[in-house]
């Protein structure tokens, strides 16, 4: 008897949690993404919610996991090639490893698992361009924390960014301006931009960039800011000069 009334007083005690439908349903998108059991639901929420502007001290929201998600990622994406690429340099490495992590790249994983579909607020407003990558890197943030890094590995490896993925990316070109310029450090040539910001009639600004080798002008483009206009300028120097110099062969971009 003694110990059957031990026995109930600590079930009264032991309070099991019953999951909301919101929770329950983040839970279950979770689970099929990953293919395992969430552990703890509360770091899912945290990853896919957004900032609350109107709070000074707003914690709760994904930039944390984020920051930790890509510096796991990092370790994940190292290791793997590493091992994978036993006779590249150092240098086919970094460049590898930074055609994995590359925004645009990230961004495109995102958006293949719908992870915007999963943000927790019910006001979403501006989401900005970036953010289907940032989520992605504060779901890896997440899982590294719901499972440890040898069972986060094995997810991110089988179900997140598989070695097709990665095969796919060894011949692509994900950035032009980064290409040229280790060309022209190749051929001690010297490749200068030059980029100026445009007030149009309408009263919107556009930056135009002009790329110069050795002094003559070789293309200009004009984007909405100082980065896209330099990229695409250099893009289009890129096709002018691979036509004489072949910078590079069989090379595609990461749309």
């Amino acid at each position: 008897m003694g110990l059957r009334n031990s026995l109930k007083k600590f079930l009264k005690k032991k309070v099991f949690k019953k999951k909301t439908e919101k929770e329950a349903l983040l839970s279950a998108r979770i689970s099929k993404i990953i293919g395992q059991r969430v552990n703890d639901i509360k770091l899912y929420q945290e990853a896919f919610s957004l900032k609350n502007s109107t709070k000074t001290n707003d914690s709760g929201n994904f930039e944390r996991l984020e920051f930790l998600g890509d510096a796991v990622l990092g370790s994940i994406i190292s290791c793997y090639l590493y091992k994978n690429y036993p006779n590249e340099n150092e240098g086919f490495l970094t460049q590898m490893k930074s055609k994995i992590v590359n925004r645009k790249n990230l961004n495109s994983l995102g958006e293949k698992l719908k992870l915007t579909d999963i943000i927790q607020n019910d006001n979403k407003g501006n989401l900005g361009e970036n953010i289907s990558g940032n989520l992605f890197e504060a779901f890896i943030g997440a899982i590294y924390m719901d499972f440890k890094y040898e069972k986060c590995k094995d997810i991110v490896m089988k179900k997140l960014l598989t070695e097709k993925d990665i095969e796919k990316l060894e011949n692509k070109i994900v950035s032009y301006k980064g290409l040229l310029l280790e060309w022209s450090q190749k051929k001690k040539v010297v490749i200068r931009y030059e980029t100026s910001e445009e007030l149009l009639p309408n009263k919107s600004i556009i930056f135009r960039s002009c790329i110069y080798l050795n002094d003559e002008k070789i293309s200009n483009a004009s984007e909405t800011s100082k980065k896209k206009a330099e990229e695409k300028s250099a893009q289009r120097a890129f096709y002018t000069l691979n036509k004489k110099e072949n910078i590079v062969e069989k090379q595609k971009v990461i749309s």
